[in-house]
């Protein structure tokens, strides 16, 4: 068995939920991966670096630039042949890209896989998380997407595998990047911070999301939201944490002014250690979380915020 994995990448790294995806795949077999994209050669050298990994296809061509779902559908059909299994994380760009290769290969997708049994066995969560379906596919290529907090990542040093250039491959132009509004911050990304703070419908404003930032500027945190936070225009989208948003595991999660609703809990309940501030005390957070405070969020954030300050 040997298992080929698309690798997310930015600014010559792999990214960690991509990282995650290589430690899924180890379990399948030999793993070569994926690099995709224009310019790209030191992200390749990256991905030779990390451990575990037998091997680097380089796709270098201005048609995987911005990460067009076409052009690498068409490129992983190429590479099929060689392959028993096609990964990639369960990130906007896997979540893109995998279902149409699976189309093409008239296969089924599996995805947001959270465990494996055997080659052909797969665990996935459904119900909003509330439960775990056991899947078996008799396809004989498996289009797999991962659930990154289910796997730990490998580590980013290590390895040595070799770079190989990919085959030249006719690409669809169905469809051309236009432009990019992306958000910029200083904080660790959602998916991949140590610790995650997120507000919810309770902070009352966008405005007073700032009172979770001399928080999250102590504890190297990034800052999330629950969808009624985001629905409500006090945060944008990127800040969503649940089912519709961001998966997330870190080591430790702080929900303030979060109630736990179902949506919300099947997108962290996986981290380490969750800390509950709410004022009602029958909140549904309260249930998943390690250590609760039944409090005024406007009392207790600006005195958390002195505590950490001190110490």
């Amino acid at each position: 068995m040997t298992a080929l994995v698309l690798l997310d990448h930015e600014a010559g790294s792999i990214k960690q939920p991509s990282r995650s995806a290589v430690a899924a795949a180890q379990k399948l077999g030999e793993v070569h991966v994926l690099v995709a994209g224009a310019g790209v050669q030191a992200a390749a050298d990256a991905a030779a670096r990390l451990p575990g990994v037998a091997k680097v296809i380089l796709a270098d061509a201005p048609a995987y630039d911005h990460a067009l779902a076409e052009p690498l559908a068409a490129l992983l059909v190429a590479l099929a042949p060689g392959y028993s299994h096609l990964l990639a994380a369960a990130t906007a760009i896997g979540k893109n890209v995998m279902p149409r290769a699976a189309a093409l290969l008239d296969a089924q997708p599996i995805s947001d896989i959270a465990g494996i049994v055997d080659a052909d066995t797969f665990i996935r969560p459904i119900y909003a998380g509330n439960a775990l379906a056991t899947v078996k596919s008799a396809d004989s290529k498996k289009v797999i997407t991962v659930r990154a907090a289910s796997f730990d990542p490998v580590a980013a040093e290590g390895g040595n595998a070799p770079i190989e250039a990919a085959p030249a491959v006719e690409t669809p132009s169905m469809s051309r990047f236009v432009s990019a509004e992306l958000s910029k911050s200083e904080r660790p990304e959602l998916t991949a911070a140590r610790v995650v703070i997120s507000g919810g419908r309770g902070m009352q404003s966008g405005d007073n999301f700032k009172l979770l930032e001399p928080i999250a500027d102590k504890l190297g945190a990034a800052v999330g939201a629950s969808r009624a936070a985001v629905d409500a225009g006090f945060v944008p989208n990127d800040y969503q944490v649940g089912q519709t948003g961001k998966i997330v595991a870190p080591e430790l999660y702080v929900a303030v002014g979060i109630s736990g609703a179902i949506q919300h809990l099947a997108g962290m309940k996986d981290s380490k250690v969750i800390v509950a501030i709410n004022k009602d005390e029958e909140a549904p957070i309260f249930q998943v979380a390690d250590y609760g405070l039944v409090a005024d969020l406007f009392t207790a954030l600006p005195e958390l915020a002195a505590e950490l300050e001190r110490s």
